[in-house]
């Protein structure tokens, strides 16, 4: 644990934390059961308003520390192992388990929208989707411009996240518009490593003030959804992505063991957590009638954050290969080079 960068973990963890939460409670929502649409949509429109726009801050921390050391080319190779290889198994995988499993589940898939996932997205695969572009988009650009040249990318990267009708209204330009601002500001972050001053403590209360301000203001005074993009969503998502980072930052002075795990296991709690999570619902409902929304998400968020942990020890513990990640790239550099002979 020791060599780790805790406080990522503790912002990973936080993250994935709010994923579960959010697709359990919108499932309970769905489902009919007798939630609260008031506490629903309030905590639903605050978590939505700054979890995915974490995750890909936090992707982007890493970012250049991998492109200087294994180049574009190579490193859109890698992450078509570790992010376009498990976003196509596991988008099959759920996709024909929802399929099949129709009649008990809130929503229908038919196998054909199930095998459109090379054009079409779905589920909450399409941050896997998204985030291969981003990386893809990134490394080619910053092969092209210097590290210095970082916040130019930031401020076109603002300019085409406030107006999105600078591009087509087609979901691939979507993804980057909505999301390529918060991969960059996680480039400029550590390129100036800003995570030195994270521990000062007048930034902790400064950030709490601002994140409670900002989500009342948004929500309350101005009406807004995190539907409505533009200037005031974009500085939410940001104040609230510093607000985590400094909090994870305070958190991780003493690590816990289980909140790193659960951090640095981050993305296979998001491939299975749909599963578990939903898996759990129809039992307690249809098994044993269970109509308390609290139990749902309490045991429904418990599920899907542990149950994934449970099959990442055992298959980890069985060694059993290709489950998260495939060594594609290794295949398509062989490709290559048997070509080149010929």
């Amino acid at each position: 644990m020791k060599h780790r960068s805790y406080w990522v973990d503790y912002a990973k963890a936080i993250g994935i934390i709010l994923v579960v939460y959010g697709h359990i409670a919108r499932g309970i929502y769905n489902a009919g059961i007798n939630i609260s649409p008031e506490f629903y949509e309030i905590a639903y429109g605050i978590v939505y308003s700054f979890h995915i726009p974490l995750f890909f801050f936090l992707s982007g921390l890493f970012f250049y520390s991998q492109l200087s050391k294994k180049g574009g080319l190579n490193l859109v190779k890698s992450k078509v192992d570790t992010i376009f290889y498990p976003y196509v198994i596991w988008s099959i995988l759920q996709g024909v388990l929802e399929a099949f499993l129709s009649s008990y589940t809130n929503g229908t898939i038919t196998y054909f929208e199930v095998f459109s996932l090379f054009w079409l997205p779905r589920a909450q695969f399409w941050f896997l989707y998204a985030l291969f572009i981003v990386f893809t988009i990134a490394s080619i650009i910053f092969t092209v411009v210097s590290k210095k040249a970082a916040i130019v990318v930031f401020l076109l990267s603002v300019i085409l996240y406030i107006s999105p009708w600078m591009i087509p209204d087609f979901f691939v330009f979507n993804f980057i518009s909505q999301n390529f601002v918060f991969f960059v500001l996680g480039i400029i972050f550590s390129s100036y490593s800003m995570s030195d001053y994270l521990l000062r403590g007048y930034f902790f209360v400064f950030a709490t003030c601002m994140f409670i301000i900002g989500q009342f203001l948004f929500h309350n005074i101005f009406g807004l959804s995190f539907l409505d993009k533009g200037i005031a969503s974009l500085l939410l998502a940001i104040v609230s992505i510093f607000f985590v980072i400094i909090l994870s930052s305070w958190a991780s002075l003493k690590p816990n063991r289980l909140v790193v795990f659960i951090g640095s296991s981050s993305m296979p709690i998001y491939l299975m957590h749909i599963i578990a999570g939903s898996g759990i619902r129809v039992i307690l409902k249809n098994n044993f009638a269970v109509d308390s929304a609290m139990i749902h998400l309490v045991v429904g968020c418990f599920f899907g954050i542990f149950a994934p942990l449970l099959a990442l020890i055992i298959i980890n513990k069985l060694k059993i290969p290709y489950i998260f990640s495939a060594p594609i790239s290794r295949l398509m550099n062989f490709s290559s080079k048997k070509i080149d002979k010929i």
